[in-house]
Order: C-alpha cells, then sequence, then structure tokens
C-alpha cells in the first residue's frame, strides 16, 4: 500500500487479554510437535502402564474370592500408597524421556533464527515467553503422570467405598505434589539446555546427562569424601526423597533427609531459571 494514499489505519479490533497473550506460544508449538509420528507413538505408549494399574484395581475388587484361596495373593492385589508411589517412579521414568524428545527443540529454534527480538519488540515480556514455552512441557507431562494418577485414584475410591477415600485421601495429593515437583525440574533442565545448546540432538543429550551425571558425581563424592551429602546431586534420589516422605514410605529415601532434597530441587531450579534468563533476552552480544 502507498504511503502517499493515507488510506492505512490502525488495528482496531478486539485484543487479547493480556494474562493469556502466553498461550499463543504453545498452541503453535503442539502444531510442530504433533507432526512427528515417532513423539505421537511414543505419547501413546506412555498411557500403557496406567492402563494396565487401572486393570491391576478393577481385578483386585473383582477377584475378591483370592483373598479367601491365598494369602499371598490377597497381599499382592492390595491397593495401598506403595501402588501409587511405584506408579509414579514409572511414569517419572516416561517423563523424562518425553522430556528429552520434547524439549530441545522450545527455545533453540528461536534463538537460531534470532527471532527472540520479534517476540520481545510486542507487548510480550520474558516470563510470557518462558511460561508460553514451558506450558507445552508441563501439559504433556501432566498428561502422562497426575492426570492419569488422579484418575486411578478415583477408580479404587469408587471400587473401594467411602472409608477408603476418608483414610488414603492424603494419596491423591502426594501425587499431584509429587509429581509437579517432578514436571517443575524437568521443565526447567529442559529449557536450559535448549537455551544453551542450539544442537537438538546435543540439548537432547545433555538433558538425558544432567540426571545421571548428577548421581555418579554424587556418588563419587560419597565415596571420596566419606560423606552422605553427595547425594543431593542426584535429582532423581532428591524427587524419590521427597516422594517417599510424600507417601509416607519413610524406608524409600534413606540416603538424605527430606528437608536437604527440598533443599536441592529449589537449587536446581533457581540456578535453571539464572540460564534460562541470561539466554532469553531480546539482543545477542557478539564478541
Amino acid at each position: 500500500m502507498a504511503v502517499y494514499k493515507r488510506t492505512y489505519k490502525g488495528y482496531s479490533g478486539a485484543l487479547t487479554a493480556a494474562w493469556s497473550r502466553f498461550l499463543i506460544l504453545p498452541r503453535y508449538s503442539f502444531g510442530r510437535l504433533f507432526q512427528s509420528k515417532f513423539l505421537v507413538l511414543f505419547l501413546m505408549a506412555c498411557f500403557f502402564y496406567p492402563a494396565g494399574c487401572a486393570v491391576f484395581i478393577y481385578l483386585s475388587h473383582n477377584l475378591s474370592f483370592l483373598r479367601v484361596l491365598n494369602v499371598q495373593a490377597a497381599n499382592l492385589l492390595e491397593i495401598n500408597a506403595n501402588f501409587f508411589y511405584i506408579y509414579c517412579t514409572v511414569q517419572a521414568t516416561m517423563a523424562y524421556l518425553l522430556t528429552a524428545l520434547v524439549g530441545p527443540g522450545l527455545v533453540s529454534p528461536d534463538l537460531v533464527n534470532n527471532a527472540l527480538p520479534l517476540y520481545f519488540c510486542r507487548p510480550f515480556s520474558r516470563s510470557e515467553y518462558v511460561a508460553g514455552k514451558m506450558s507445552v512441557l508441563i501439559y504433556l507431562l501432566s498428561l502422562i503422570t497426575w492426570i492419569p494418577g488422579l484418575i486411578l485414584f478415583l477408580m479404587q475410591s469408587s471400587l473401594a467405598g467411602r472409608s477408603w477415600i476418608f483414610a488414603n485421601w492424603w494419596i491423591a495429593e502426594a501425587i499431584v505434589v509429587g509429581s509437579l515437583v517432578w514436571i517443575g525440574v524437568l521443565s526447567l533442565i529442559a529449557m536450559a539446555m535448549s537455551a544453551w545448546v542450539k544442537w537438538r540432538i546435543a540439548a537432547g543429550a545433555l538433558i538425558l546427562g544432567v540426571i545421571f551425571v548428577g548421581a555418579g558425581f554424587g556418588r563419587a563424592l560419597n565415596a571420596v569424601m566419606r560423606i552422605r551429602g553427595g547425594a543431593m546431586l542426584d535429582l532423581a534420589q532428591d524427587s524419590f526423597t521427597i516422594w517417599s516422605a510424600l507417601f509416607r514410605l519413610p524406608g524409600a529415601g534413606q540416603d538424605i533427609d527430606t528437608l536437604d532434597a527440598v533443599n536441592a530441587i529449589a537449587a536446581a531450579c533457581l540456578i535453571c531459571l539464572w540460564l534460562l534468563f541470561k539466554k532469553v533476552r531480546p539482543f545477542e552480544v557478539v564478541k
């Protein structure tokens, strides 16, 4: 349009609410992610174990005659906190692998193509950018962790009756809180690695390596220094310790205290946030 015609007018339509502007990022990210058939197949595979748990819960209430005929079968079919703890452990592993697949492609394409100035020249803050990108992982990981866990809890509650609900309501809280802690750690690690490593394969390898390297270094530190604090570097062990406290299973996490595990998780999250906001900015200094 020629400028001299003076027919240009500014946009006068309805504006998107400021609080929901970050949602445009996951909308386009999901469209790009679900074009990968391998990712869709892996996401479907993440529901196999919850489906097996649902069948197990159903059978435990419909094969009650086994409790009379065989005491060992009765113990096997018991649905308690340990059952949901094992569920969270299995699904946490699947969430870890899913993060390695999805995480590297969240921030690195914007950095490679110098797209961040285009985001931040609009009314779009760094916090909204990070929240929009992180919401992709939070949604996907929630879909395979605490959401099926709550469905299993409700299924068990409906079959076991009100007495079981009143006695075990804290299990639902443990499922949600424990899963959200793990989701937060994985999301921040993935975002930080995606921001600092532009090669997607290398970023995915680093996301997988952070947990293993921390665990190995922590064990080596314990062996050399003859201490137990090295286990704090193992983020998986820290999460398991928190889960054992939430599910009231003290024998599941004996290497470190729950408070030390919480502090280690909080420190890891703060470090990842610092690395992320140091890289996500509307300009780049080239030396």
